[in-house]
Parts: structure tokens; sequence; C-alpha cells
């Protein structure tokens, strides 16, 4: 239609018409379309304006959850998987389904790492950018998560990430950057956190000058539900959509900045023109519907939940069983399987089986050939909305696995969870298969792997430290800011680093086949290897690239992880691999992409300590700036965690703590903080947790996040969450700030704008 939009109706096509749809304008020839979470699968919610609802969605597969599929380090695999999500998506009606999250895992204790690929940002990128451009084929859109430098769930919605240029560019933003340039991704939603003091949604660095005209990308920006900070600055930012919708948040401010010239009404129009992009894209993709075989998607499940499991020990070869032998089962998970993570992508599954009812068992421990032992992490402990305590399993389970291990020698552990743990009982047990978060079929896909019918085939995507103290970040994670101390040292490239010993390494795992490498060539920048399965059964296995830079130069990790991929071989079968090189695999972030001279070692093999040398390359690129403060550094000799003194000289600048001051609350201030100085806020806090309470039991996850995601968030966000007019939330503030009768007054205000 030729109808010229108005400008109150171009700002509210720019916000969601409830929690999932956006707006329809008839009049304009714009229709609606809906949206819905899916990292591992569609959480598509009929209550469209409830959003402490989590759980009750119409039935999907849930697919293993990222941390399981990482594992796989299976490129086909996660696309396969990203493209059966996107079928449902069509078949339930959904446009555009959020995910994949590739954000790095900076600290095992982190809520929501189990959402997330890896702590290396090229195995997160590559595996990220499959899953969206196979999901995308039919034109069903994903959402890339959540942009950028968000790695705490604690205070996620006004954390500040504050980091150096190198560590953004190198670690942070580089998985982002391969699943843009790679994957195309229709959209991207921007984090809830600031980053070096700028909140994602306003940050005209991230969304306008490294996405867009760095990366290319051409889609719309959404915030995370409720993470809109000033809609003025998001338009200027390039920040497209407001979700949740229902709030009409700052209209009047826009409309206003506007009228003084303030804002360019272009600005709104190009994000009304990449919100009709999305929905047309969407509404068409979906005029054809297509075929969607949830039988095959529950196979294609069990698969991947095979593919992803890493066989973490198996002493005298106790695995795969024997048929014939008596097995003891142990563990409440062996009834009870944890298969996904607590928060917005929990799916409600098109069926589910455990473990228990597809296993034979009937002896207690002491008698049994074999004691299997189901444990994990309880779904309370880690979740969306909040970070773990500390890294230990709970004590009953622990004493459970010991016990049973006493009582029986030959006992395997089963380990259901979405992140590390401690494991000081692994010495005493035969063996240790991590299901991680496996899915709806994990149950299938255990006995198979117990038995044999399926290979382990998974190597890790994250380090297991030994104890959490030797995180680098350890003493200094979480607090209200992100404070990136340990800069680019995250994960394999600090324990390599400083030399830590490592309970399990990155890049391991175990196999019932054995592989052989050989022939390791260098070619020019083309690299080779033969691998050859020589053992008695078909497998599969990850050959890993890692580059050893040189070390006289400006400080760098011993080794980065520049390619990979799987192969399946049958016995005796070999297989020659090619990987080709570019300038990025040795090039560090100086102002922009620098390859410094130097001699680099191009290394080759099936794991961290199974690496072959196929050559080295003499690069006589620009000599490396040192910069002024490395010498005798942390960075250049990085041992346990780095001060704040040793942060601030290598970011350049001091950092300056939030200090939360009565009388200077801000809408950005949240219940949680402000109750222990205001009674009103104490108050209103006590009346948010009775209603949680009646939403979700209190100590589930389910509770733990809502209560954390409302009474947590800044007032802005629950004024967008609650569509409530924001002369409440004014008042309320006032009030918070001892202007007692003035907040009164703004409360009983009638007729103000959202």
């Amino acid at each position: 239609m030729g109808t010229k939009m108005e400008l109150r109706d171009k700002i509210a096509l720019c916000e969601g018409k409830n929690f999932w749809e956006t707006k329809a304008f008839p009049e304009y020839g714009i229709p609606s379309m809906f949206m819905c979470d899916g990292p591992h699968g569609l959480r598509k919610l009929e209550i469209h304006n409830d959003h402490t609802v989590v759980n009750a969605s119409r039935p999907a597969t849930c697919f293993p959850a990222a941390v399981s599929t990482a594992c796989s380090w299976d490129e086909e695999l996660v696309g396969q998987i990203g493209a059966a999500i996107a079928e449902e998506a069509a078949d339930q009606g959904v446009g555009v389904f959020l995910g994949p999250g590739v954000n790095i895992k900076r600290n095992p204790l982190c809520g929501r790492n189990f959402e997330y690929f890896s702590e290396d940002p090229y195995l997160a990128g590559k595996l990220a950018a499959s899953f969206i451009k196979n999901a995308q084929e039919k034109g069903i859109g994903t959402c890339l998560k959540h942009f950028a430098c968000n790695n705490q769930e604690y205070k996620r919605f006004s954390s500040d990430s504050i980091l150096d240029e190198r560590t953004l560019r190198e670690i942070y933003l580089t998985p982002f950057e391969i699943a843009v340039r790679e994957g195309k991704p229709k959209t991207v939603m921007c984090a809830y956190n600031k980053v070096n003091g700028t909140y994602c949604s306003d940050h005209a660095e991230l969304l306008t000058g490294i996405l867009r005209e760095e990366w290319g990308f051409d889609g719309l920006v959404m915030t995370d539900w409720g993470a809109m900070h000033d809609r003025i600055a998001g338009f200027r930012a390039g920040c497209d959509l407001n979700m949740p919708g229902g709030s009409n948040y700052m209209v009047q401010e826009v409309l206003a900045a506007v009228a003084r010239g303030e804002l360019a009404e272009e600005e709104i129009d190009r994000s009304v023109e990449r919100v009709k992009k999305m929905v047309h894209e969407a509404v068409e993709a979906l005029k054809s519907k297509a075929s969607c075989d949830y039988e095959a998607h529950h196979e294609l499940a069990r698969t991947a939940a095979e593919q992803s499991a890493v066989l973490l020990k198996n002493e005298d070869q106790i695995l795969p069983l024997k048929e014939g032998q008596k097995i003891a089962i142990v563990g409440q998970m062996a009834k009870n399987m944890r298969y996904q993570g607590a928060g917005s992508s929990h799916i409600n599954p098109t069926k589910l089986i455990h473990p228990a009812a597809l296993l034979e068992t009937g002896v207690g421990v002491e008698e049994a050939d074999v004691a299997v032992v189901f444990t994990g992490l309880p779904p309370e402990i880690e979740g969306e909305g909040f970070d773990r305590s500390n890294m230990e399993m709970p004590a009953e389970e622990v004493k459970l696995i010991e016990e049973t291990a006493a009582k029986n020698p030959n006992t395997v552990v089963v380990l259901f969870c979405g992140a590390p743990v401690e494991t000081p009982w692994a010495d005493q047990v035969k063996a240790i298969l991590y299901m991680g978060l496996p899915g709806q079929a994990g149950g299938a896909a255990v006995k198979n792997l117990l038995y044999g019918a399926a290979n382990p085939s998974g190597k890790l995507a994250e380090s297991w430290p030994v104890q959490y103290a030797d995180c680098p970040s350890a003493t200094y994670y979480p607090q209200r800011d992100g404070q990136y101390r340990e800069g680019i040292y995250v994960g394999y490239r600090y324990y390599d680093k400083a030399d830590v010993n490592v309970r399990w390494k990155f890049g391991f795992g175990l196999s019932y086949t054995e592989f052989a490498y050989s022939d390791p060539i260098l070619d020019g920048e083309t690299a080779y290897v033969t691998v050859t399965n020589t053992g008695c059964r078909g497998g599969a296995e990850v050959v890993q690239l890692y580059i050893a830079p040189p070390q006289d130069g400006i400080h760098r990790p011993v080794r980065e992880l520049k390619r990979f991929t799987k192969l399946y071989l049958q016995p005796g079968e070999s297989r020659k691999v090619r990987f080709d090189l570019d300038a990025r695999c040795f090039a560090v972030w100086d102002d922009g992409w620098q390859v410094p001279g130097g001699r680099y070692t191009v290394l080759v093999g099936g794991g961290p300590d199974q690496l072959l040398v196929a050559g080295v390359i003499d690069k006589t690129g620009e000599t490396g700036k040192i910069p002024v403060w490395q010498r005798g550094s942390w960075y250049e000799k990085p041992s346990g965690s780095p001060t704040q003194e040793q942060w601030e000289t290598m970011l350049g600048r001091k950092y300056q703590p939030y200090l939360l001051q009565k009388g200077k609350f801000t809408i950005n201030d949240t219940v949680l903080e402000m109750k222990e100085h205001s009674f009103v806020m104490k108050a209103l806090y006590w009346g948010v947790k009775r209603m949680v309470a009646r939403k979700a039991e209190p100590g589930t996850a389910e509770y733990r996040m809502i209560l954390q995601s409302s009474t947590g968030s800044p007032l802005r966000t629950m004024q967008i969450f609650s569509g409530l007019k924001a002369n409440l939330f004014q008042g309320l503030l006032a009030m918070a700030n001892g202007k007692f009768f003035y907040g009164l007054r703004l409360l009983l205000k009638k007729g103000s704008s959202r």
C-alpha cells in the first residue's frame, strides 16, 4: 500500500505487539510475525503476555544443548539440528527463533554456559555459522545472541563488561564475526549488559560500526527481552526492535527528540525497513507448509547425543559393557535424567525416555559385574538468571559415587551437567562418560554408548579444571561489573601459558577404537595429515589444527585452535585431511588485524597431547609492537589471578566501580539493590517474591530465574516487561530516593504516557 507511515506508527512498529509477536499495520501492508526461544529446540508459548510462564510451551523436539553439541565438533551435525528446528518453527508458525548463543565460556560458574558452545572463539563461531546457514535455507530466521560480552548471569541486566580492545576482538567478538560472515543470520540480539560503559542497545560502535560496517550484517538487531536502555540512543546505534512489546517504552521521548532535531527521522526509518524486511521474509517463508517429521527429529536428537558424548576415562576397557554382564544401576538421574537446562530455553519434549527404562538391571552394587552411577548437577544449581556458587557437585552425589566405588571396583559414572564440575572421585572409578545435557533422546543414546552400539567420539569444547581455584578469574568472578582482568587468557589459553594441570583438556576425548596420525606435511600454507582407524570398530575422530605463534614479541597464547574437521572411519580405513590456512590464523588485534613477523609452528592431531608438527611458517609481516607495560607483567607469564592494578596497567585506565547511593538511585538500579536502603523497595521486593512463589515452587531453577529476572532487573526493564505506565516506576524511584510525597504524586498521576 502506498500510504505514508506516520512517525508514531514507525516508532510503534519498532516495538513488539506483546511478548512474542511484532505489531501488524494492515493500513501500511505490514503483517505480524511470531518469534520464540529456540537455541536447542522451540519453546513456543501460546500465552503471549506472561513472561513468568517458563515451562508451559507446545511440544517440540528437545535436542542436546550447545554444551553437548559443541563436543561433537561436527559442523554438519549442528547444521542438521538447525535445519530441524527451523522445520518445526515453520510447522508451528514461527518466523524467527532465538538462537544460537555464542558467548564465550569465560568462567565455569556462569549459570547459562550450557546454552553456549565453547571457551574457544573459532570452534564456537564455526558451529554457530553452520547452525544458522542450515536453519535459514528455507526462509525461517535465526537470532544470534547475546551480543556482546554477556558472560555472567549475576546482575546481567546492569553489569558493565570492562575489557581491552584486543581481548574484545580476539576472544569475545570473533565467534560473532564468524557466525555473521559465514552464517548470515537474519537477526542479532543485543545483550543486557554494558560494554566499556555503554549499554549494548545503545552501542553504535558494536551495532553499526563493527556488526554492520565491518562484518557486512544486513539484518535486524533486536533487544534481549527487556534490554532496551534508551530508545533514542538505540535508534541512533542501530538497535531496531524493542522486545517484548506492550509497554510503549519511551515513545514520547523519541517523538520529542525528533521534534527537537536531536534524532533524525531517517534513523527511525532505517529500523522500520529492517523490521519490515524481517516480517515480510518470515511471512513469505511460512506460506509454504513444509513437511515436519518429529519422529525423524527425535532420531536426530539421539544421534546428536551419541556423537556429542565424551568418554573421559575408560580404565581396563571396562566400556563398552558386554551382553550378559550383571549391571547395577545407581542414582536418581537414571530415572530422572537431567537432559536440558533451565530458563528461557526450556523445551516441552515430544517424547522422553529415561535410561532406567531401557537398561536391564536387578542386582545390587556388590554382586554386580559393573555398577553404573547416573549423577550430575540438579537443575536448581545451574540455570539462566543465576551463576553457580562453586564448581562442586552436591555432597550427596559425591558420596553416592564414592560409596558405590568402595563396594564395587568396576564402577562407571555417567555424568549429566551443563558445565565442568570438580571430580575428586575420578581416580576411584573405572570409567566416566560425560553426556552434558543430551536432550530428549539422551536415554537411548546412553544405552547405545554403554553397550557399544554407538562409539563415543566427542571431544571437550572447554577445559575442566581440577579445582575452581585454578581458573584465572576465580578470585574476581562474578562482581557487579565484569572485570575481564585475565585478558585473552581464557580457558586453555591460560592453562597452557601458565602451565596449570587440568583434569581434562580442551579437545580431549576417548573412543572405543584407536586412531593413528602419520605424514604431517606443510605445503606453503596448506597442512596435510593422514588419519587411520587402527582399531577394530568403526568410529569418528576429530582432527584438530593449532598454530603455535612466536613467543618473543607481543604476548600470545602457547597455541590456538585454527582449524578442525570430523572424520568417520571404518577399521583399517585411512584418509588424508587438508587444512588451508589464511592470514587470520596468524593475526593479533592491534588497531586492526596484524600478522606479527616470526616463526609459527603448525600442529595437527587428535587431541591436545597427541599433536604432531606439520611444519613451520616464517612470517615477515609487521614487527609487532610490544606494549611498554608488557615486560615482566602477568600477561607475559600468567600465574594465578591478575590483580586489579596489573589489569588497570594493561587496560590503560583506572576502573571506577559503580556506587549505589540513596538519593541518587536511577531507573537503571534494581529493586534487589535498592531494598537495602529503601522501605518502599523492600515492600515491593516482598510483594514480587510472593507473586513469583505463586508461579513457581521456591528453590527451583524456574523460581530463581523469575525472581532474579524481576527484582534483579532495572526499573526500566520492569516497566518494559510489565507494560505499566512510566509514572508508576518514576514515582517508586522518587520515593526510594527519599522524595516520598513527590513520588506519591507521580504514582497517582492520571493519563501519563508510557
